[in-house]
């Protein structure tokens, strides 16, 4: 059985904006500069998360850099258009239950729908809207829980993700890790 990611981008990119403006809309008074989807080594969810200056500012100087760019650590994880997200996560674990025939098609799977959720915020980003919606440059980025992409691979997709000074920002802090 194939998985419709055409469907699921249309689906995942509303549910995305609705999560965005949803946020905005319960927290008026913050400033947001950050916004991720992120899934699982397994494939089976994806969630949105984003931050605040407000919240950044309460962080420890040394932790500072990580509690930045690292969405385990943001304010808002798994919050904002909660019913979408959930259906979304459940199409993704209905699809995995049927089973694969091979490895490698599992494989293939996961890559495409790492991809796709790099698509959709790509998309939204050339539109705009994050920033427009923020009213500010906002950070993006996609990640996958307990993984450790290499730091070639964080470059090009921050990189694809970011024309703001975040980008910058976050490719020096990235040359920090081989040191």
């Amino acid at each position: 059985m194939s998985f419709d990611f055409q469907q699921f981008a249309q689906r995942l990119t509303q549910a995305t904006r609705a999560a965005f403006t949803e946020l905005l809309a319960r927290h008026p008074m913050e400033e947001f500069y950050s916004f991720a989807l992120y899934s699982d080594e397994g494939a089976m969810t994806v969630c949105p998360a984003a931050n605040t200056l407000a919240h950044l500012a309460a962080q420890a100087p040394d932790d500072l850099p990580y509690a930045k760019f690292e969405p385990a650590e943001w304010r808002y994880e798994m919050t904002g258009a909660e019913a979408e997200f959930d259906a979304l996560s459940g199409q993704l674990r209905a699809h995995l239950a049927a089973g694969f025939a091979t490895p490698e098609g599992f494989a293939q799977f996961r890559r495409q729908l790492y991809a796709t959720c790099v698509d959709v915020l790509d998309a939204l980003r050339q539109q705009r809207f994050f920033d427009e919606a923020a009213g500010r440059p906002v950070f993006l980025l996609f990640s996958v829980s307990d993984d450790d992409p290499a730091p070639a691979e964080l470059a090009q997709l921050v990189s694809r993700l970011n024309d703001n000074a975040y980008r910058a920002e976050y490719l020096a802090w990235l040359r920090t890790w081989a040191a």
